[in-house]
C-alpha cells in the first residue's frame, strides 16, 4: 500500500561552477598569441516543478538529498567548460516551501509552476575574458563559485474547493466515495482514515474537488490526535462542510456539541498561508439519517442549526438521500467563491528594484575585534569566493575590484587605519591601502603583483612606474585609473 507523506525536509545542493582557465596561445611563427583561457561552466540548479501526476511527497521521504551536477572547468584555445545539468524535482500541486525557521519561500500552485530551490554556482572567467588594456595577458583566472545549499521544508496543502470536517467515523470518507470516483478505505472503527482523501465531483457544469480532514478531535489545533497534521489541507478551501454523525452512541456527543467543538479548533488554528477560517462559508451535513433514531435527532437539532444561519442537509450515503441537493448547493457556493476571488496567475514574478543609493555593500564595525571592520555585500563576498589566493596577480585584481566598488574609501571614512582587521565573507586580513590600481602589470610578470611584495624589493623601474601612475591617473584606462584623492 502506497504511503501518503505531506511533510518532508529536503537537503538541496546545487552544482559548483567550473574554474576558469589561465592559458596563453602558443603557436609557431605567431608570437604574442595572447590569452586564450576559456570560462568555467555554471553549476546546475535544483528546481521544484509542480506536476499534476504527483500526489504525495513520498519520494522525498526516502531520498531527501538532492544534488545537481557541477560545471566543468574551462580550457585553453578559448574552450568554455560545459554547464552542469539542472536537477528537476516534481512536487504535487499545492506544495508550500518553507525554511527550517518556518518562513514561507514559495507557494507552488498550478501545473508547471517552478522554483529554484538551490541556485548553481557561476563559472569562473578565464584569462581571455579578463584581458584589458592594463592586463593584456592576465596570468590568472577566476574560480568557480560553490553552488547554493539549502535545507527546505516541503508541506503539501491540498488544493480542494470543499473541506469536510467531522469527528472520526462521521462518514466523511463514505461521502466522498459516493459523490466521486475516489476509493478511500472505509471501516466501522475510529481513525480508519489516516490520510486526506481527495475527490472530484461534477454538478451540472461545475466541477469541484472535495477533501476531508482525518482524525479531527478536540485539541487538534494544539497537536492532539492527527488533526494538527492535516488541518493544513483545508487552508485553501472555498467552503467548509461539517459532517455530523446523527447515529453515534458515544456518551456526551450530540450534533450541536460536535459542531461547537470543531469550530473551536478552527478558531485556534492559524493557517500558515495567512488569513483565517472565519470568513469561509459553512454548511452542515446531518449524516446517517437512514437510521430511524438518527432521523429523529436530525429533526430535533435542525431548527437550532438553521437559527445560526447555516444551511442544513440531511443525507445518507447508504440510501443516497439528499445527496443531489447537497452536491448542487456546494457547487453553487464554490462557483460564487471563484467569481468573487480575483483571478491570479499561477506563476507570480516579484520585482525588487535596487535602491538608488544602494552601493552594493555595507561596512560595519566588528564587535568582536577592537578597531576591526566587516564588509557585507553580495558582490564583494562573491569576489572573495572567486579569487585564487595562491596567485598574487589574482589577489591584486581582487584589490582593484574592491577599490573600484568603493570599499577602501568607505573604510577610510569609518576610521580604518593600516593594519586593522577586515573581514569579507570567509576572508580575514590585515588591511593595507592599495597603490593605484592597474600599475602591477607594468612592473612585474604574469602571476605576480608588486603591491604584495616588500617595499625594500621595489627597484628603480617600479618606483618610476608608480610615480608616473600617480601623476597620470587616467593613463591606465578608466577601469584602473587612480582618483585625484590618491
Amino acid at each position: 500500500m502506497a504511503r501518503f507523506v505531506d511533510r518532508v525536509v529536503i537537503h538541496a545542493a546545487a552544482g559548483n561552477g567550473g574554474n576558469g582557465c589561465a592559458s596563453v596561445h602558443r603557436e609557431k611563427f605567431k608570437p604574442l598569441g595572447g590569452p586564450d583561457g576559456g570560462n568555467g561552466g555554471s553549476g546546475g540548479n535544483v528546481i521544484l516543478v509542480v506536476d499534476s501526476q504527483v500526489h504525495t511527497l513520498l519520494d522525498f521521504h526516502f531520498r531527501p538529498h538532492a544534488s545537481a551536477t557541477s560545471g566543468k572547468a574551462g580550457a585553453g584555445a578559448n574552450r568554455d567548460g560545459a554547464n552542469g545539468e539542472d536537477l528537476i524535482l516534481r512536487v504535487p500541486d499545492g506544495t508550500v516551501v518553507l525554511t527550517e525557521a518556518g518562513e514561507i519561500v514559495a507557494d507552488l500552485v498550478g501545473e508547471g509552476t517552478q522554483l529554484i530551490a538551490a541556485a548553481g554556482g557561476r563559472g569562473g572567467l578565464g584569462n581571455a575574458s579578463l584581458a584589458s588594456r592594463a592586463r593584456k595577458a592576465p596570468g590568472f583566472a577566476l574560480l568557480g563559485e560553490p553552488g547554493e545549499t539549502r535545507d527546505l521544508v516541503l508541506e503539501l496543502k491540498s488544493v480542494a474547493d470543499v473541506g469536510l470536517l467531522g469527528f472520526p467515523s462521521a462518514g466523511k470518507s463514505s461521502l466522498i466515495a459516493v459523490l466521486s470516483a475516489a476509493k478511500p478505505k472505509i471501516a466501522d472503527y475510529p481513525f480508519t482514515t489516516l490520510v486526506p482523501n481527495l475527490g472530484v465531483i461534477t454538478a451540472g457544469e461545475t466541477i469541484f474537488t472535495m477533501a476531508d480532514v482525518p482524525g479531527l478531535i478536540p485539541g487538534a489545533s494544539q497537536g492532539k490526535g492527527l488533526g494538527l497534521d492535516f488541518l493544513r489541507h483545508i487552508e485553501r478551501t472555498a467552503v467548509l462542510a461539517h459532517v455530523v454523525d446523527c447515529a453515534t452512541f458515544e456518551p456526551g456527543r450530540d450534533p450541536i456539541a460536535d459542531i461547537d467543538a470543531l469550530e473551536k479548533e478552527l478558531s485556534e488554528y492559524t493557517p500558515a498561508l495567512g488569513g483565517n477560517f472565519e470568513d469561509r462559508p459553512r454548511v452542515v451535513i446531518l449524516n446517517k439519517v437512514d437510521i430511524p433514531d438518527a432521523q429523529d435527532l436530525a429533526d430535533i437539532v435542525r431548527p437550532e442549526i438553521e437559527a445560526r444561519g447555516l444551511p442544513v442537509f440531511e443525507v445518507s450515503t447508504v440510501s443516497r438521500q439528499g445527496l443531489r441537493e447537497l452536491t448542487f448547493k456546494l457547487a453553487e457556493v464554490v462557483r460564487e467563491y471563484r467569481e468573487a476571488k480575483p483571478k491570479q496567475e499561477s506563476t507570480r514574478i516579484v520585482l525588487r528594484p535596487t535602491a538608488v543609493d544602494d552601493q552594493g555593500f555595507t561596512v560595519i564595525e566588528d564587535p568582536s575585534v577592537e578597531g576591526g571592520f566587516i564588509v557585507k555585500g553580495e558582490r564583494p563576498e562573491r569576489w572573495i569566493r572567486q579569487t585564487d589566493f595562491s596567485n598574487d596577480e589574482a589577489v591584486g585584481y581582487l584589490a582593484d575590484r574592491l577599490n573600484r566598488l568603493g570599499v577602501e574609501e568607505k573604510l577610510v571614512k569609518m576610521g580604518a587605519v593600516p593594519g586593522c582587521q577586515v573581514t569579507i565573507g570567509d576572508l580575514i586580513f590585515d588591511w593595507e591601502p592599495t597603490t593605484p590600481a592597474g600599475i602591477a602589470m607594468t612592473m612585474t610578470g604574469r602571476g605576480s603583483d608588486i603591491r604584495l611584495e616588500r617595499n625594500d624589493r621595489i627597484g628603480a623601474h617600479e618606483r618610476k612606474a608608480l610615480k608616473k601612475a600617480r601623476r597620470a591617473p587616467g593613463e591606465y584606462g578608466d577601469d584602473y585609473g587612480v582618483s585625484s584623492e590618491e
